[in-house]
This record gives structure tokens, sequence and C-alpha cells, in this order.
């Protein structure tokens, strides 16, 4: 008896943690959407968290982001350390809106300095809704699992038209070719994705070209956005 009250005084208790979870996730879909309300033309830059300032990827981050700050984007990272920072950095150094969606981490998600409006979530899933809902580009310089996460998101949600395609830019050839040249002899010969699927992805090794694509796709988006309100 005591051992079959112990597991229903468990159940009750996950039970309990569970329905105070729900209002968790909430609250954080709730402070993202009220805190980036009205935001428009963001571009989110994605990178290693591992990176020191001195490395060469990180001036690039750096480089590209101010670029783009200088052209009227908002600069969305994750709001870390390495690439994340350099993207902050860029957008915070030309006085452009810089926003960091910070994630609890056991380690290396300490927020950097460099941000204008700094959120803090708990559930990965919440922080990707926010940088898909704002965001009209992405750009993943060289990074890890969570480089990889965000861009595999972005490819699948455009890939089953669940959003609207975006310019969706891997930037750096010499790290990122492999993972497409595995697409392509892989994933389209054996007949799991399609070829015209890899129309969705670019890759550049150049910020002024990374620059016209997301000023094209801008003009487009502001058409569409007059269309709406006709």
């Amino acid at each position: 008896m005591n051992c079959k009250n112990n597991i229903n005084n468990n159940i009750e208790d996950l039970q309990e943690a569970q329905s105070w979870r729900i209002f968790r996730i909430i609250s954080e879909f709730t402070e993202g959407f009220e805190r980036l309300s009205g935001l428009c033309d963001a571009i989110s830059i994605f990178g290693s968290a591992r990176l020191s300032s001195e490395h060469p990827h990180y001036k690039k981050t750096v480089e590209l982001a101010e670029l783009l700050a200088k052209n009227d984007f908002v600069i969305i990272s994750g709001g870390g350390p390495g690439l994340m920072e350099a993207a902050n950095k860029g957008a915070y150094t030309q006085k452009q809106l810089s926003i960091g969606l910070n994630i609890t981490l056991p380690k290396e998600q300490n927020p950097n300095p460099y941000q204008d409006i700094s959120l803090d979530f708990r559930y990965f899933f919440v922080r990707k809704v926010m940088f898909v809902k704002y965001s009209i580009g992405y750009v993943c310089m060289p990074g890890g699992f969570g480089t990889l996460d965000e861009f595999f998101e972005a490819l699948t949600l455009m890939q089953t038209n669940k959003i609207y395609p975006i310019p969706l830019i891997l930037y750096g050839s010499d790290f990122w070719q492999g993972l497409i040249g595995w697409m392509e002899t892989t994933l389209v010969k054996q007949g799991t994705i399609s070829k015209q699927d890899l129309d969705l992805i670019t890759i550049s090794d150049d910020p002024e070209e990374i620059l016209q694509i997301m000023l094209r796709h801008r003009e487009w988006k502001n058409q569409q956005r007059k269309n709406q309100e006709k």
C-alpha cells in the first residue's frame, strides 16, 4: 500500500510540475511577442559560441553585421559569446538595434554586452519561434550543433511551405561546402530530398553579395506588406 501511495504521489507531483511548465512556456512566448512587437527588417546571424575575438570568423562576423546595420537592418543573435557577440557588436557599434535571444545553458551561454534588447529563454523551441517570426533573413557563420539546428529548422520550414522563403545564407564556402556536397551526393542521390530543395540555400564568401541579397528580399517583403494593406 505504501509503495502504491508513493507512486501516486510521484505521478501527482509530476503532473503538477508539467502544469507549471505550461505557464512558463506561455510566459516566454508572451514576453518575446511583447518585447519584439513591431520589429521588422531584422536579420538573424548564427555562429559558434566557442570562437574568440581574435579568430578570423569573429572579425568577419563583425564586418558583416556592421555592413548590414549601416543599411538599416536590425541584427538578432543568440545573445551569447563568440560569433553571437560579434554579430551584436557589429550592430551596436553602428548604433543599430542589436537584439540577443539568450538561452539558459550549463556552460558557454553568458550574455554578451552588445545588446539593446536582451531576452532570456529556457526553452529552445520558444526561442526558435522568435528567430523565425522576426527575421527576414538568416546568415549562418561557421558554428556547431546549435548553428546547424537553426539552419535546418529554417530549411525544413521553407521546404514544407510553413513559412515564406527567406534568404538562408551559409557564410564561408570552405567551412560549409562539405555539408552541401554530402547533401548532393547522398540525400539527392538517394531521393530523400529533391535537387530543387538545395536552391533554398546560398553559400557566400562576400559580405557585399549577402547585403545585396538581403536588400532585394527586403524590397520584395515591403511590396508584400503594401499588398496586404490594400
